[in-house]
C-alpha cells in the first residue's frame, strides 16, 4: 500500500503517552504509514504490552519503548537519546501524554491543579523544547503534533475544569511555538479531539450512576455524526500533520470532534 505524500517512510517518531488510548492508536497508524516509532510512557508494563501489539503489525523492529515521566527533564533527555540511538534520527514528536483527574470547583486542591498542569502543560513544553533542540541540530526540520482538546474550547464534563484550562494552554503554546520554530522548518500543530471512547475516559462515568449515564447519552446525541470518537479517528489527523502532505501547515489546531463544535 502506498501512502503517497501522507506516508512516513524514513521518519522516526516519538509518541508520548502511547501505551494506551489515543497515543497507542497513533503508534499503530504511524507504524503502518512507514515510521519508526518510540513508545514513550510512564507505565512500563502497559508500554511492554503495547509494544507486543505493534510487533504483530510490523516484525521489522521499527518500534521500541522507553519509560518516561514528562515532568522530569532527565527522563525527557534520556527519551531523546534512546530514540536517536535506536533509530538514528528524530523527525516527529506527538505530545500526547496527559492526565485528566476529575475535580469540581468544590473538590479542587492545590495538589490537583499543580499535578495536572505539570504533566499537561509543563511536561509538553519541556518535551517540545528538548526535541526541537535536537531537530534543529539535525538541520532538516521536523513536525510536532500537540494533543489538545475540544474541552479547551467549550464546556464539557463538570469535573474537567482544570483539564480544559491546561489544554487551552496547549493550544496557545502551539501558536507561539510554531512561530518560534518556523525558521528551523519545524512545524508545530495541534489536534483537538472531541469525546473519545477510551478506557480512561470511560472511568470518568460511573456505570451505576443513572444521572451520569443520562448525561453521557445526551452528550452522544449532541454529536452530529452520532457517536463518540475512537483513537482510530484521531490517529489519521496526527499522521497527516506529521507527513509531507502538511508541509505548508503550521500553527493550526484541527478539530476532530464528529461535528460537536458545529452544534
Amino acid at each position: 500500500m502506498s501512502w503517497g505524500p501522507f506516508g512516513l517512510d524514513g521518519k522516526t517518531a516519538i509518541i508520548t503517552g502511547a501505551a494506551r488510548g489515543i497515543g497507542h492508536g497513533c503508534a499503530q497508524l504511524f507504524l503502518q504509514a512507514g515510521a519508526n516509532v518510540l513508545i514513550a510512557d510512564a507505565d512500563a508494563e502497559a508500554s511492554a504490552a503495547a509494544l507486543q501489539v505493534l510487533a504483530r503489525i510490523d516484525a521489522a523492529g521499527r518500534a521500541a519503548m522507553c519509560s518516561v515521566d514528562v515532568t522530569r527533564p532527565d527522563d525527557i533527555d534520556r527519551m531523546v537519546t534512546r530514540c536517536v540511538d535506536e533509530f538514528g534520527s528524530l523527525d516527529v514528536l506527538v505530545n500526547n501524554a496527559g492526565i485528566y483527574p476529575a475535580a469540581t470547583f468544590d473538590e479542587m486542591t492545590p495538589e490537583h491543579v499543580q499535578r495536572l498542569l505539570r504533566v499537561n502543560v509543563e511536561g509538553l513544553i519541556l518535551t517540545t523544547r528538548a526535541v526541537a533542540i535536537h531537530m534543529r541540530a539535525q538541520g532538516r526540520g521536523g513536525a510536532i503534533v500537540n494533543m489538545g482538546s475540544m474541552g479547551a474550547l467549550r464546556g464539557s464534563h463538570p469535573g474537567l475544569i482544570t483539564y480544559g484550562a491546561s489544554k487551552g494552554a496547549v493550544h496557545s503554546f502551539t501558536l507561539r511555538a510554531s512561530a518560534a520554530l518556523a525558521p528551523d522548518r519545524i512545524r508545530v500543530n495541534a489536534i483537538a479531539p472531541g469525546s473519545i471512547d477510551t478506557e480512561r475516559a470511560n472511568a470518568l462515568t460511573d456505570a451505576s450512576d443513572e444521572r451520569a449515564q443520562a448525561a453521557l447519552a445526551a452528550a452522544n446525541a449532541q454529536i452530529p455524526l452520532g457517536r463518540f470518537g475512537t483513537p482510530e479517528d484521531i490517529a489519521p489527523a496526527a499522521v497527516f500533520l506529521a507527513s509531507d502532505a502538511a508541509r505548508y501547515i503550521t500553527g493550526v489546531t484541527i478539530l476532530v470532534d464528529g461535528g460537536r463544535m458545529a452544534q
